[in-house]
């Protein structure tokens, strides 16, 4: 079966992009012209457009809709009002991650999620399947176009778009943005920097990234694929599904206790996710930084000084900011590890030495 392709495809072939395989979807990695590191340092220090519309999109609309998303998810809706977004989990009863997702609460019967692409079915199609009488959930994976504009010099962006960027972190409003499309803008991110994700009919996507595109030009602009949003996100410490977090990995584990409303009667895999905190997890995620010239990798084992495996990385990569490896790792805590020990990662066969610490990796400007 042949990717599907993003609305903006064409635009990523003429702009020369690297295209790859990503959960299904064929999506920029790259562009000619400056590659990986080029388009890191750009949202590092000047603003970085990114097309992400392999996310998913869907709709929970009717009578208590937001109330019914609630006893499904893990994070309390409770917690935010209309106009907000919020990180959530969506779990098995076992309390692994199905997956991460960003739910935009409209009302109190109208949700936006925004889940993952290679999820977003099965995320959609447990809610439809627990859905009571009078909630519909559909799916707008192919109806809605993501781009994500990041970077300091985001907001001088939107301003020249004419699209509200004056905006709390976590919070979305809808404007009418170049080309007259009404789009969607939300203060959210996955690069650790001020930005913005800005949703969009995928029919007006070309017109709305064009304009994007010639607003920001002054700013100095660059587009970005998806490798650049990887070691973006990994100097962050933020988790990437299949990676910190899955069915195999619970938010216990992955440190992600701070999404999940522990005082909520219910919510998908509530029981064993409150059993294995009061437990105490079997090993938890830290983060890496290498001392030499290895790069940790996904997959790779973490040895304590004798040797012995205590955990694996699960994501690993060259950090442009800080210009050595870094990595994720899920370790044992039988091992004691601690911000400041010293471990090491097997890169193919030769010890690189880490030091553990707690990411983020670079300072977060997200405000």
């Amino acid at each position: 079966m042949s990717p599907r392709t993003s609305p903006l495809h064409d635009r990523h072939v003429a702009a020369g992009a690297k295209l790859a395989d990503f959960s299904g979807w064929s999506m920029p990695i790259e562009y000619a012209g400056g590659g990986v590191l080029a388009e890191h340092a750009a949202v590092r220090d000047g603003v970085g457009l990114f097309d992400v519309s392999h996310l998913g999109t869907g709709t929970v609309r009717g009578p208590g809709a937001a109330a019914f998303v609630d006893e499904c998810l893990t994070n309390d809706l409770g917690r935010i009002g209309p106009g907000q977004a919020q990180y959530t989990l969506c779990c098995d009863r076992d309390g692994g991650v199905v997956d991460d997702l960003i739910v935009y609460l409209h009302g109190p019967d109208d949700v936006l999620l925004v889940p993952n692409a290679a999820n977003a079915a099965d995320v959609l199609g447990r809610l439809a399947d627990a859905a009571p009488s009078g909630i519909t959930v559909n799916d707008r994976h192919t109806e809605v176009a993501v781009l994500a504009v990041q970077g300091p010099r985001a907001l001088q962006v939107l301003e020249l778009l004419g699209l509200p960027g004056e905006l709390d972190y976590m919070s979305f409003v809808t404007g009418t943005g170049g080309g007259g499309a009404e789009v969607t803008v939300c203060r959210t991110g996955y690069t650790g920097e001020h930005g913005y994700e800005l949703l969009v009919d995928a029919d007006r996507a070309v017109e709305t990234w064009d304009a994007v595109l010639e607003a920001g030009e002054a700013e100095g602009i660059r587009l970005c694929g998806l490798g650049a949003r990887d070691t973006l996100r990994t100097e962050m410490g933020y988790p990437l599904h299949g990676h910190e977090l899955s069915r195999e990995i619970t938010p216990v584990q992955a440190r992600a206790g701070w999404a999940v409303g522990w005082k909520k009667p219910a919510f998908w895999g509530r029981e064993a996710l409150l059993a294995e905190r009061e437990a105490g997890p079997a090993r938890l995620l830290w983060g890496l930084r290498a001392s030499g010239r290895g790069i940790p990798r996904p997959g790779m084992a973490v040895l304590d000084a004798a040797g012995t495996r205590v955990g694996e990385v699960t994501s690993g990569t060259f950090s442009p900011t800080l210009r050595t490896g870094i990595a994720l790792a899920l370790i044992d805590t039988a091992a004691g590890a601690a911000e400041g020990t010293e471990l090491a990662v097997d890169v193919r066969g030769r010890a690189q030495d880490v030091t553990v610490v707690k990411p983020p990796f670079v300072a977060s400007h997200v405000r």
